[in-house]
């Protein structure tokens, strides 16, 4: 399997895998090499198609972007034919496939694959739909992962599975009205976190939340868009625009004091703390059933972050009850850091 992830974090995502792997009794290594943005899983053992797309399920993964099943690994491609090859190899499965996507690892370098990653794209659909290898009824889309332009991973993604987005990244444009750049974490969260049912049922106008640690307004920005009153917890100002909306309510408090007069249906949590301790406010909250929902952040420290990661995830699902939905992911828009959705049961 190939696995995509931010630069520099190959190392968790290694480690995520080798977990999951373990849970499901299938043995293989895992290769990874630093900054790379993805890493194989070589499994020994048959899983089934099941048991794979479970495995390889980026859904429920943290540190993962996207999990793809690799079909075939084709190395010295001839620059002036790449076709070729690839469609030999995809003949030889006697499969069609929904949608195609031609991509390369998020790195500097991959970056500087992605006009060919483009032309490349259009030429490879062609041939395809000329060899009658498309059929956008079928149940898997075909990936063509290139981490160096004569080399080529075909890999192939669950269409309700595997992220939509090439490079499992959703492309978000900033928005000139929001008071920070911090504003495309959130509106990622709710992208990726949460489905289409999900979003419409709770971010409806009308509803509350508090964001802790709020100001200039960045997350404050994204539940105002969709008319959520919101109050806003920091000592820090506002952005005066945002002030203007009518739904905000600037609070001037510490954010780990500070608790709402009344339950909210949401709580949000961008704060530069250490992670256990934000892990433990988000679990109190839940305890004095004092929010629905809530997203945080977690900043990672630098070493031993898939450990950290784990401890605060346990932490929060040992305070909740055992029905609780606990999701977390390393978005697009984090850095040293992973964004987490909680329900509780």
């Amino acid at each position: 399997m190939i696995l995509y992830c931010r630069a520099g974090f190959e190392g968790e995502c290694a480690q995520e895998i080798a977990a999951r792997a373990a849970t499901f009794e299938s043995f293989g290594h895992v290769r990874a090499a630093r900054d790379s943005g993805f890493v194989e899983f070589v499994t020994t053992s048959a899983l089934g198609p099941n048991g794979l797309s479970q495995l390889a399920d980026p859904r429920t993964m943290i540190f993962a972007r996207q999990a793809l099943a690799v079909i075939a690994q084709l190395n010295g491609l001839p620059t002036q034919d790449r076709v070729t090859p690839i469609l030999a190899a995809l003949r030889e499965r006697d499969t069609r496939w929904a949608d195609v996507i031609v991509e390369a690892p998020d790195t500097n370098d991959g970056k500087a694959l992605a006009p060919f990653c483009r032309s490349f794209g259009n030429a490879l659909v062609g041939a395809m739909k000329k060899a009658r290898l498309i059929d956008t009824a079928a149940p898997q889309r075909l990936h063509a992962f290139f981490p160096q332009s004569d080399k080529v991973y075909l890999c192939t993604g669950d269409t309700v599975r595997a992220s939509p987005w090439p490079q499992g990244i959703p492309r978000l444009k900033f928005p000139r009205e929001a008071p920070s750049r911090s504003t495309l974490k959130l509106d990622e969260a709710f992208l990726v976190l949460l489905d289409d049912d999900e979003r419409a049922r709770w971010l409806k106008p009308g509803m509350t939340a508090v964001d802790l640690g709020a100001a200039p307004g960045g997350w404050t920005w994204q539940l105002v868009r969709r008319s959520i009153r919101v109050a806003a917890v920091d000592n820090g100002p506002m952005d005066a625009a945002l002030m203007d909306s009518g739904l905000v309510t600037h609070v001037r408090a510490d954010g780990f004091r500070y608790r709402p007069p009344k339950p909210v249906d949401w709580l949000v949590c961008d704060m530069v703390e250490q992670p256990r301790r934000v892990a433990t406010l988000i679990a109190q909250w839940f305890a004095e059933g004092l929010c629905r929902r809530a997203i945080f952040n977690l900043k990672l420290p630098m070493k031993k972050r898939f450990e950290e990661t784990r401890l605060c995830l346990d932490l929060l699902a040992e305070a909740l009850d055992a029905k609780a939905d606990i999701r977390a992911k390393q978005l697009y828009h984090d850095r040293e850091e992973i964004t987490v959705f909680a329900q509780a049961g």
